[in-house]
């Protein structure tokens, strides 16, 4: 908190998405999966049989909370919700080395084990889409249905090389993605919104970066070289299940040919929703009409080429 903000606004603004979450019928846990790692998630206070169970999985940024509370009051209503803090964000953390996706997704499907979930449909956003891919690829008999919205599982190391993105290289993401000064901050939200605020006074900034991004900072970064390094088209796996593309028309982070890309290699068993004048954070900038696809196909069940895992709740 700096001086010139005696109060920090953020953590306030934390403070009402609990409240907002508790309300929803959610409750706080830490699982330690026994491993060094632990796992903060908000789980139904009452899994109720009769409904089907949704997870849904934040992407880098401020913790789970900050990504989903307009979700989770309508939502709650028709699903046993479960929503993680990936390892190093939020209250879970891990003594573990491994900074890959694959790794994150274990840990979220070790945590839904720990509660008992043995089916789910899985929504990810940004960084979380790559784990809820991850998720459908390694457990394809526990994940029903998959959303993955604004995360580019489809690309290469070599597309920065090519200049599909905004940045030159991965550090040069990494200082915006995980800004540490009010600078950094707006230009990533200048990247994040088509209509970013244009202005934003500095204290207020410095207050979110104090409180929501400098906690596990390297580890962070590892996360973010880890989702580069390496990375190839031709050693993604083609999962089967019904799975829902949603992308912001003018997204800067990951641009739409990244869209496009993942619909051609999923074929007709997807189904992809391109939503205009949205950037990468569809969630805030275009909640309402991010949450009417959402819904359509999570609720709804639209018809897709089915890999046959759907099931009723559990």
């Amino acid at each position: 908190m700096t001086k010139s903000c005696m109060i920090s606004f953020t953590a306030l603004q934390d403070g009402r998405y609990r409240r907002s979450f508790r309300a929803a019928g959610l409750k706080s846990v830490i699982t330690d999966l026994g491993d060094g790692t632990v796992v903060h998630c908000w789980v139904p206070k009452v899994h109720e049989p009769n409904r089907p169970n949704l997870l849904l999985i934040h992407g880098v940024g401020a913790n789970a909370m900050w990504q989903w509370n307009s979700f989770i009051a309508p939502l709650s209503s028709e699903f046993n919700v479960y929503v993680p803090d990936l390892v190093f964000f939020g209250r879970s953390y891990s003594t573990r080395p491994d900074r890959t996706e694959i790794f994150q997704a274990q840990c979220v499907m070790k945590t839904m084990e720990a509660h008992g979930v043995r089916w789910m449909r899985v929504v990810g956003l940004s960084y979380g889409g790559f784990v809820a891919y991850s998720m459908a690829a390694q457990f394809p008999d526990a994940v029903e249905r998959v959303v993955i919205a604004a995360a580019g599982v489809c690309m290469e190391e070599s597309d920065l090389e090519k200049g599909m993105f905004k940045v030159r290289n991965v550090e040069e993401a990494i200082v915006i993605l995980l800004p540490q000064t009010p600078d950094k901050l707006r230009r990533l939200m200048q990247l994040s919104f088509y209509k970013p605020i244009k202005i934003f006074p500095s204290c207020f900034l410095k207050d979110f970066i104090d409180v929501m991004c400098t906690e596990y900072l390297e580890e962070r970064k590892e996360l973010i070289i880890a989702l580069h390094k390496d990375r190839k088209l031709s050693d993604l796996p083609k999962i089967t299940q019904p799975t829902l593309i949603i992308w912001g028309e003018q997204d800067q982070v990951f641009p739409l040919e990244l869209g496009n890309r993942l619909k051609r290699l999923l074929g007709e068993n997807a189904k992809l929703e391109i939503i205009k004048k949205a950037g990468h954070a569809i969630n805030k900038e275009k909640w309402k009409e991010f949450f009417k696809h959402l819904k359509s196909f999570v609720i709804d069940h639209p018809k897709l080429e089915s890999n046959g895992n759907n099931r009723k709740a559990d």
